[in-house]
Parts: structure tokens; sequence; C-alpha cells
């Protein structure tokens, strides 16, 4: 949901996946990122953590995000907490979403375990995903041995119906998929999976009415420096 207010924009961005899987050291890693890199988005605060003692996210971790350029466009970005008995907050936390990154531990025998947080999330959007809410996936923790890889996931949201034949002029708005590493040292597509999906979010919530379009396609060209 969008908010507009004093002449901002704040759009909402959530990391989604199941338990363990990286997505507040994605998070962490994001807010170092942009703040000591000079990204086209920078941190507005610091990052505001629920959490277990032991860490874990007890209900979500909170970062807001500042575009360069347009100035006055606001990421409130969330993680939330993949623990099986916490889908009710799972599902509060999603409320108003604008756009996801789901976030796969990319270990090969954790599929199926992926592929259950997808169902749910497909589930609690009913059915918006790609159509009303872009999608981006990250392949997590691809510095470990036997991961899953790109063409994998690809039939895995065909199976899923959240994949678009290639003949259809919407295809351009598939799911985009990184191979990531949230580990800061060794980071791989951490700002980019973001990027992306800031950059779809504002095309699909500002530019194009939250309606997929090819009759706006242009303007991918002009939202590029956010």
């Amino acid at each position: 949901m969008v908010i507009i207010k004093s002449g901002k924009t704040y759009i909402k961005i959530l990391y989604w996946g199941m338990y363990a899987s990286g997505k507040t050291t994605i998070l962490d890693t994001l807010y170092m990122l942009t703040k000591k890199n000079g990204k086209h988005i920078t941190p507005v605060g610091e990052i505001t953590k629920i959490e277990r003692a032991s860490g874990s996210t007890l209900y979500f971790d909170r970062g807001l995000f500042q575009s360069i350029s347009p100035k006055k466009v606001f990421y409130m970005t969330y993680t939330v907490s993949g623990q099986r008995s916490f889908s009710a907050l799972r599902k509060k936390v999603f409320e108003g979403t604008d756009g996801i990154i789901f976030v796969a531990d990319s270990q090969s025998h954790l599929l199926d375990e992926n592929i259950e947080y997808l169902k749910e999330l497909k589930s609690l959007s009913q059915n918006k995903l790609i159509n009303k809410i872009p999608l981006i996936i990250m392949l997590n923790k691809q510095d470990l041995g036997n991961t899953i890889k790109t063409n994998t996931f690809i039939e895995v949201l065909k199976r899923e119906r959240l994949w678009i034949n290639s003949g259809s002029h919407f295809s351009i708005w598939n799911p985009k998929i990184y191979e990531t590493c949230a580990l800061f040292d060794r980071e791989k597509n951490i700002y980019q999976s973001f990027h992306e999906c800031a950059k779809r979010t504002l095309l699909y919530k500002v530019g194009r009415g939250g309606e997929t379009s090819p009759n706006n396609l242009e303007l991918n060209i002009k939202i590029n420096n956010i």
C-alpha cells in the first residue's frame, strides 16, 4: 500500500522466506553497502530488530531507505520471522506490502521447505504476485556446496504458476532470480536484488497504477537511478 504524504512516497518492501534463510543478514549487509559505498539508495536511521535472545527474528526487522534520485521516495523494508509457528505474525507483517523479495535457503536438501514457504506467500497474496505485486527471488547461501541454481527454481515457479510464458508481453515481469551470498565480506547480489525490487515496485505502484501493462514498459527506462 503506497503512502503519499507531504509530497513524499513511502513504499513497503518485504523479505520473505523460511527460517534461517539469511533475511536478517541480507538486511544488515544491504544497510552497510548503502551506507558506505555510495549506492543509489541510502539508509535513514538504524535498523530496528525485534528478536529472540538467540538472535533469530521474533517479529520482524525493519529498515528505512531513501532514494537518491528521486529524493522523495522512501522504502520501508521489513523481514518476516521464518519459524513455522509464526505464520500469523507473517500474515500481519505482510499487510500493505508493495514488493516481495523471496529469500530461499539454496541448500539443495531444503528445496521442499522453500517451496512450502513460497506456497504460503502465494496463498497470502491472493494470487496477486507478479500481476500486482512484483516478485524477486534470492537463492541465498550460494557460498555453500550443493546449492539450488536458477534453472531449478524457474521450474518451481512454473509449477506454482508464478512464471509467464516467454511468448507473452507480460513475461518481462517474470521474477528475476539472483544467486546470492549475504555475508558482507563475501556478499553477492545483495544490493542488485533490492535495487531491482525497488525499481519494479515503483513502476508497478506509481508509474503503472498497480497493474501489469505492456503499454507502460517504456517507464522501465525512466526509473533507473533509485
